[in-house]
Formats: structure tokens, sequence, C-alpha cells
């Protein structure tokens, strides 16, 4: 599969698209005056200990207070001497924990650092420590963001930091080495646990790292490269934290890179055959970035200079286009509906004007079959997550469920978010989750209808004209002097009282002794009324 990442640059926001065989399959938008916060590092100040949540709202600087759950903290030290027979049992029970959370791909546009201890410790699992012995109000704590604002919702926050390069994630408070689940060879893995640990060793390195996916194959002094820009890079916020004003109640301490280097950090591999950017200076910093970390893409960075949209030319444009709509057409004839709503996102299959060949069956499990690919781009395409529900059609044989699962599971392989899927269930449904760090595609290019407050539909004119006709009475039972009633409302409301309604109003304005008059307010919404007394 070829790759091809389009950098679009304008004065008010960044843009990278990811082509898969010339079809879109990404994109990550950054708007300049609002930067996402993943990855950046603060000083903040503890606002508020919630012991009934085992959480904590801390102030970063930001319009809300982000949120520090317990299970986010970094482990508590404590010295070695103590109890040396039960430390060496809850040793190995935590580096077994540790093995699980780090063995999981950090891929994707992401961030983090390293730290360097001079002592000696053993941890204690968080689960035996509460936050309110840990916390307190007006504490300033070194913490980093790892999921953006979403909705009503402030980021939220770990105080285990972690900073990324190219092949290797830092990770201070830790003394695991991880690798990235995608790389699968055991004799590769061994190779990278074991020079990993060695440059470590040479280094004086203390702390944990994680191979990325990107450092399969990577010789050692690639790595060391990376172990060096790593750590002082730490070192490098260490002294910022340092200077500090204790006198703010909040700081920035380090930046994550701008989405051009970010993009060119984690998301170019092997199969990228080409980085076409449409702006000199960013051209510029990219190549320069490339030629330091990532030199073998370096020959492939283009300058686009075309008077044409460069998104234009991909029809990256129209696809953006079509990823707002609900509905999403399949080749076949089927289509897929798109639902997302706060609890959780769902889509259903159906097969529209594909009639199939052979039977009903075939014609569904084909269906079913193209669905899956068209699933997995609009999750990575629209970047949803959270819980994700998938109503494919029903199928009654096992071994077709069984496929369309497979189909399903192989297609998420190329998804950079972290996903778990359940099997089918009686009625067809497929429960999945997806990881989710920033907002989705809709949530940062749209917001709710002002007309039908996120609805998604409106009151029909005749319902409308109803409640009009009960107003209107409720006014005359209440209010005795007003001789006439004026009626302001949308146009299609008042065309349908003029109308299929007019018999109705002439009876209420016998039964009434009083006038009946209207008023177009083309401002109105279809629901919007008023009605005045005069």
């Amino acid at each position: 599969m070829s790759e091809e990442l389009l950098i679009n640059i304008s004065p008010m926001e960044s843009r990278v698209a990811v082509l898969d065989n010339g079809i879109l399959g990404e994109i990550y938008i950054e708007r300049h005056h609002k930067l996402g916060l993943v990855g950046n590092i603060y000083l903040g100040t503890v606002v508020r200990v919630l012991p009934g949540m085992q959480a904590a709202f801390v102030d970063i600087g930001q319009s809300r207070t982000a949120f520090l759950h317990v299970n986010d903290m970094q482990r508590e030290p404590r010295p070695v001497a103590e109890d040396k027979s039960k430390a060496a049992t809850n040793d190995k029970k935590d580096n077994s924990d540790n093995s699980a959370i780090l063995e999981t791909s950090t891929d994707g546009l992401a961030v983090t650092p390293p730290v360097v201890s001079a002592q000696s410790t053993e941890v204690v699992p968080v689960s035996k420590t509460l936050i309110q012995h840990r916390l307190h109000e007006s504490q300033r704590i070194l913490v980093q963001v790892t999921k953006d604002q979403l909705g009503s919702k402030g980021a939220r926050l770990t105080t285990n930091i972690s900073l990324p390069s190219r092949y290797l994630v830092y990770l201070p408070s830790s003394d695991h080495i991880g690798i990235s689940q995608r790389i699968d060879g055991e004799e590769e893995r061994t190779r990278l646990k074991t020079e990993l640990s060695s440059l470590m060793q040479t280094v004086n390195l203390k702390g944990g790292l994680i191979a990325r996916t990107a450092a399969e194959r990577v010789p050692v002094n690639k790595l060391e490269e990376d172990i060096y820009y790593l750590l002082q890079l730490w070192r490098t916020i260490c002294a910022r934290r340092q200077e500090i004003n204790h006198h703010q109640s909040s700081e920035l301490i380090y930046q994550e890179l701008s989405l051009p280097l970010r993009s060119i950090r984690d998301l170019v591999h092997a199969d990228t055959e080409k980085v076409i950017i449409d702006n000199t200076q960013v051209y510029e910093q990219v190549r320069y970035f490339a030629k330091e970390f990532v030199p073998f893409i370096y020959d492939k960075i283009v300058h686009y200079t075309a008077e044409q949209s460069l998104f234009d030319v991909h029809r990256v444009e129209d696809d953006l286009r079509d990823a707002l709509k609900r509905r999403v057409d399949l080749k076949s004839g089927g289509y897929l509906i798109i639902d997302q709503t706060e609890a959780m996102t769902t889509i259903d299959v159906n097969t529209g004007s594909f009639v199939g060949g052979r039977s009903l069956e075939d014609t569904v499990y084909k269906t079913n079959l193209e669905a899956t690919h068209a699933i997995a781009r609009q999750l990575r395409l629209r970047n949803l997550g959270g819980i994700i529900i998938l109503d494919f059609i029903d199928m009654l044989e096992q071994q077709h469920k069984d496929d369309v699962l497979e189909s399903l599971q192989a297609q998420l392989t190329q998804d950079y978010a972290k996903t778990k899927i359940t099997q089918v269930s009686e009625l067809g449904l497929v429960e999945m989750t997806r990881k989710r760090t920033r907002e989705s595609l809709g949530q940062q290019l749209c917001e709710p209808c002002s007309t039908c407050q996120g609805r998604g539909f409106v009151k029909t004119a005749e319902t409308v004209c109803f409640e009009i006709f009960r107003e209107i009475m409720r006014c005359a039972r209440t209010y005795n002097s007003p001789k006439k009633f004026t009626v302001v409302a949308h146009a299609a409301v008042i065309d349908l009282l003029l109308t299929s309604e007019s018999d109705t109003v002439a009876d209420l304005e016998y039964l009434l002794g009083r006038v009946i008059t209207f008023d177009v307010e083309n401002l109105y919404t279809q629901e919007q009324y008023d009605i005045v007394l005069d």
C-alpha cells in the first residue's frame, strides 16, 4: 500500500491529509488560534481534591480546569530498606502490571519525557494510596495533557510524563522497557529490548523506554541518538521547571511540536512515498527536521507551487465535505448511516439499491463485507472514538458472521488508535471501542444547529399551528381586554394558517369574538412564534 502526506498551510490553520493509494484515510487539523494541548507539559495548581471520585481538578491556565484521576498518577516511591521481602513481591507484581501497559503501541500524533534519578526506590501501587493523602489544594504539580478538552469536559491529565521521539518514548516514572505490539517478530523484540537495556546502562539513564513501531530493524546508533535527544529534552524541561515563578498559578513547561513536524515524526514510515507541502517556510522547516530525525524521507519531501489548491487537486476538500454527512454510499449500492451522540456512535448498514444475485443471504453477506472496509475508513477519517455500535444486516450462517468480523479486524490493523471488538451478537450488533484523545472531525468543524439545537429535526408547521391555537385560547381566558390577536411567525407557519387551517382560524375568531391577524417574521425559525395582544 502506497501512502502520501499532504500538508496544507494557511494563515488560519494547518492541515495534514494521509492518502492511502490516493484515497483520503486520515485528516488532522490544527487551528492556529486554538492549538491542541495533547502532549503539553504544565506546572499546574491543584484547585480541588474530590475523595469521592478519587480525582482532582488542576488549573493549567485554560478556560476549564483539567481532570486528574488517581490512576493517572505515578506510583509513590518509598525507601528500599522498608520490608525487603514484601518489596520483592510487590516489585515483581508491579513489573508485570507495567508490562501489560507499556507493551501498547504509542504511535499516532502523541507526546511525552524522561527522568534521571540517583536514588534506588521501590514503588507502591497507586490503588493503595488515596488521592487525598497525595494531593492538597494549592499544591503545584507537574502534569501532562493526555486528552484535549472535549465539549464541556476539561482536558485529561497524567503525572506519568512521557516524551516521544522518532523511534522511542521515554517514561521517567517507569523502570520497564516495552515494545510496540505492532512489532511481531520475537527475534526483533528481543533485540530491541537487549540493545535498549544496554544503551540505558551506557548513558546511565534511569526511567523506562518504549520502542515504537518505527524502531523495527533500526540500527543501534539511531536508537542511541534518540536516547540522547530525549535525555537532553528532559533536562531542558527540568531546568525550565526550576525557573518558574512560584507566584504563578500555572505555567506551560513544554509545548508539543507543531502539526507539520509532528506528522513527520509520527506518521511517516517505510510505505510513505511522498510528502507534499504547499508553504515555503514550512517546507524548509520540515526538511531541516527530517534531515535530523527522519533522514530516509528527506528526498521524498516535495514543495507544491501550482496555483490550484493542493487539497483540491487530490479531492481532499470533497472527501472532507462527505465526511460530515450522515450517509456514506457504498459502491455496490448499499450505504451506511452514521450517528454520533454524547454516549456513543452508531453505524447502521443497509443494502440500499444492491439486489445481489444468488440469494438474500449472499446479498447481505457481500454488503456487510463491503461495509467493513468503509467503516474502518470512516472511523479513522472522522476520528470517531469511545463506544461504537455497528448494526450489520442480520446473517444466518455463522461462517458469514465470522468472515465479516475477521474482515473488520483486518481493516482496523491500519488504525493508529487502539480498538477493541466484541463478537457479533444475536441481533447482528458488534460492540467496539476506539481510543479517543481529541475531538472528532464533526466536533472540530461543526457546532449544534441553532434551529433544532442539535436534535436533527424541528416541529412541523402543522404542529406549530396547533400550538398557536392553544396559546390564543389561553390568552383569551387570561386577558379579557384584547380586541385583536396578532400572530408573528415563520413564513411556512403563516402560509399554513392562511390556507389549510383558515377554517380553524375563522371558527376560533367566532368562538372568541376577536380578530386574529398574521405577520411574517423571516428571522424566526419554524418553531418560533409570538402572539401580540392589541
